[in-house]
């Protein structure tokens, strides 16, 4: 059987999904926001914080009334963390003032409550009555400054930024309500197979949980692309045209399906997509050989193998590079490391070994090179990277390795 080298296979795959990289952008609700990439710096239209407030609960004062501590000074109100403005405060007094409230006008410093107490023995200063204030504070203590995290119209978020939790809280603070985002890129992941069932299902004689279709539509996601259609279709050919219609009609711009494309009985993704013009053939790599790549009604389609092994690795070779680019994201991390055991390949085909980094730094092996142990690629972190022409490495050769 002629084979592919994987190089090749990859640039070509690269190329079918590059129109794919010019994205349009959209606005989405800051709320929902979570994991879109940012297509433009984001401008705060306020200053963070946009008033002067107390970073500590204690007493607002003028730094010179304090100079001279310990000394005695009135409480002539409160400061709340709630709307409104607090007067302003008198020479020689003080105010009451809670972490987060306005500071008000006259005051330059906080004066912590650990560092006051009453007058009048109680150890309280709740009261109304005068406070002995223990230890001075210059201008500025404890008083936070507006505009002293992000001045109006400085930038709270480059572009190209994968939004997290955080990112969100500062645009939310900077009362921002939208967004502008790289649209993604709209995907439908199809599974074909007469055996699979949904993962869950009680399985009958010769039913499989279908993991692959799990599989891919995480690996979407986790790739900054977002899945507009999800299918699981019998082996035969007018129900996966039908999905794939369907798949189309959501508006997918990249159709993924996994299993049908092997040399044996019902291979239906080869069977609908050969006679359009699709490459349906072997790859030069283990686990992974059976591949395919066509277009299917204008939209790039490409086929994995439908064990699951096969399809993750696939997938995370072939597509997931480009998604992550188109996206913004940064690709997979790769490092050069020393094998912790000696490991043997095939001559002629690129293997990848799935393993993880050793308490020493060594690349170790986790199970075999089977394309259906899904276990042992749950217990991985890394592939290991064997070269086409290598038959046998030992422990301590180097070699490239991919983070999963």
């Amino acid at each position: 059987m002629t084979r592919i080298p994987f190089d090749e296979h990859a640039r070509f795959v690269r190329s079918l999904l590059a129109p794919l990289g010019a994205r349009p952008t959209e606005r989405v609700a800051v709320a929902d926001a979570l994991d879109r990439i940012t297509a433009s710096p984001v401008e705060s239209p306020i200053a963070l914080p946009p008033f002067r407030n107390a970073q500590m609960d204690g007493l607002a004062v003028r730094a010179a009334d304090v100079a001279g501590a310990p000394v005695e000074v009135p409480v002539v109100g409160e400061s709340a963390a709630a709307p409104g403005t607090p007067a302003s405060l008198a020479p020689g007094t003080a105010m009451r003032i809670m972490t987060g409230a306005p500071v008000p006008a006259g005051a330059d410093a906080v004066v912590p409550v650990e560092d006051t107490e009453a007058v009048d023995g109680s150890g309280s200063v709740d009261g109304s009555g005068p406070v002995r204030i223990l230890r001075a504070r210059a201008a500025g203590e404890y008083v936070r400054e507006a505009g002293s995290d992000l001045a109006p119209g400085a930038d709270v978020l480059p572009a190209g930024v994968r939004l997290a939790p955080r990112h969100l809280a500062a645009a939310a603070a900077s009362g921002l309500t939208e967004l502008l985002v790289r649209e993604r890129v709209r995907v439908a992941v199809v599974s074909t197979g007469s055996e699979l069932v949904e993962p869950g299902t009680p399985l009958g004689p010769g039913e499989l949980p279908d993991a692959n279709g799990v599989a891919l539509r995480a690996g979407v996601d986790a790739c900054g692309a977002v899945v507009v259609h999800t299918g699981r279709v019998r082996d035969d050919v007018a129900a996966l045209r039908a999905e794939l219609d369907a798949a189309v009609d959501a508006g997918a711009e990249l159709i993924l399906t996994s299993g049908g494309i092997s040399k044996g009985a019902y291979e239906v993704v080869r069977e609908l997509i050969e006679p359009l013009g699709a490459w349906v053939g072997s790859v030069a790599m283990q686990p992974g050989g059976p591949q395919a790549t066509g277009v299917y009604r204008g939209v790039p389609l490409i086929g994995f193998p439908g064990n699951p092994v096969s399809a993750q690795l696939s997938f995370a070779l072939f597509v997931a590079p480009s998604l992550r680019a188109i996206a913004g994201l940064p690709p997979a991390r790769t490092e050069r490391m020393p094998l912790a055991e000696g490991v043997a390949s095939v001559a002629g085909k690129r293997q990848f070994l799935r393993g993880r980094p050793a308490d020493d730094g060594r690349a170790l092996p986790v199970g075999g090179p089977g394309s259906h142990l899904v276990a042992a690629l749950a217990a991985s972190e890394l592939l290991i990277v064997i070269p086409d022409d290598v038959v046998a490495l030992a422990a301590g050769d180097e070699v490239d390795t991919v983070y999963l």
